[in-house]
């Protein structure tokens, strides 16, 4: 969501205890999708099988953030894999708080702008080299554990010329080549899109990434708006004022067809008058995920108060009842989450 990226949602999805609501052991009640057998975790975080389940909870509800994330476990009947938080500037991440979340056994995403004061092209040239060399030093000192890092996520309507999306793939080149020189080694780097056809039709589009040897997984943040049904219309959608663009997922497949695709943040909005769409929705998940098999990660944006809309999975007892049989579904139980 374009929109997230002030302070107080910092550490807004962080700080919650081993006791939090239910286990990843609970049955599930759905069984439809496939499950593999001998499932493991490579050394960037990539299930060989299924995919992770993530969240970012109760977003903008002012909630304290080891409440948030244990009302949405125990609202949706299980534990997180992935839980998505927030940094800009010079704040120091993971935050005691957001260190307790993965020691209770969770992966942190975390989304990081390095500078709000500064362009692109002076990070690139060396503008926060400071605070990346003090976040490498907080890292190497509180936390030795393997986490995704996603920097400066959506970065698509920040553009307006070639000059500045290739100064983009060099602000983010530069940022994660000195935190690895720094000795940041933990971080598994993920370049997040908008996933909107307006802005993938652009044609300096294709001059955002930053390069294979510096990102681990792609990402992008789809949400259902009027234009989307269910989940395929979700992760490839297409406009007809854009009719040369095949979709996003259909997109990653063929421009990185060996990395991992996670949905960053995905949401489904209320339709008024409509109270059957979010269940119908969440349904379309079980029924096709396993045709995207790229796709290893999915995290969803719990929000009240989402810029276009109210994104709660639960805002009527039937959709409550189709996340919880969506987010226990063997598909997204296979791996366990490592311990280092």
């Amino acid at each position: 969501m374009r929109q997230i990226t002030f302070i107080g949602l910092a550490v807004l999805v962080a700080g919650c205890s081993a006791a939090s609501s239910t286990a990843r052991g609970v049955t599930p009640r759905l069984t439809g999708l496939p499950v593999a057998p001998g499932c493991a975790v490579t050394d960037k975080l990539i299930p060989t099988c299924g995919a992770w389940w993530g969240i970012a909870p109760e977003v903008f509800t002012g909630r304290r953030p080891g409440r948030a994330v244990a009302e949405a476990e125990r609202r949706m009947d299980r534990k997180a894999d992935i839980v998505h938080v927030y940094h800009r500037g010079a704040e120091l991440f993971p935050t005691a708080e957001e260190r307790r979340v993965a020691d209770a056994g969770r992966l942190l995403l975390i989304n990081w702008k390095p500078s709000t004061e500064h362009t692109w092209d002076q990070i690139a040239k060396g503008a926060a080299d400071d605070r990346i060399d003090a976040l490498a030093t907080h890292i190497a000192q509180t936390f030795p554990r393997r986490f995704f890092l996603t920097i400066h996520h959506e970065p698509e309507d920040d553009v307006r010329d070639p000059a500045q999306a290739a100064a983009y793939a060099a602000m983010f080149r530069h940022v994660v080549a000195r935190l690895r020189a720094d000795g940041a080694r933990n971080v598994v780097t993920v370049m997040t899109y908008m996933g909107a056809p307006n802005w993938a039709a652009r044609p300096w589009f294709d001059r955002l990434y930053p390069g294979d040897d510096v990102v681990d997984w792609v990402a992008f943040d789809p949400y259902a708006d009027a234009r989307v049904n269910d989940f395929a219309g979700l992760v490839d959608k297409t406009r007809p004022d854009h009719p040369s663009w095949p979709g996003f997922y259909r997109w990653m497949r063929s421009h990185f067809p060996g990395k991992p695709i996670m949905v960053a943040e995905w949401g489904v909005f209320e339709r008024h008058g409509n109270p059957g769409f979010k269940p119908a929705f969440y349904a379309s998940v079980q029924r096709q995920i396993a045709n995207y098999p790229q796709i290893k990660a999915l995290v969803y944006f719990d929000s009240p108060f989402a810029p276009r809309g109210d994104t709660r999975f639960d805002t009527t007892r039937a959709a409550a009842h189709a996340f919880r049989d969506l987010a226990r579904q063997p598909y997204f139980s296979q791996a366990s989450i490592p311990a280092s």
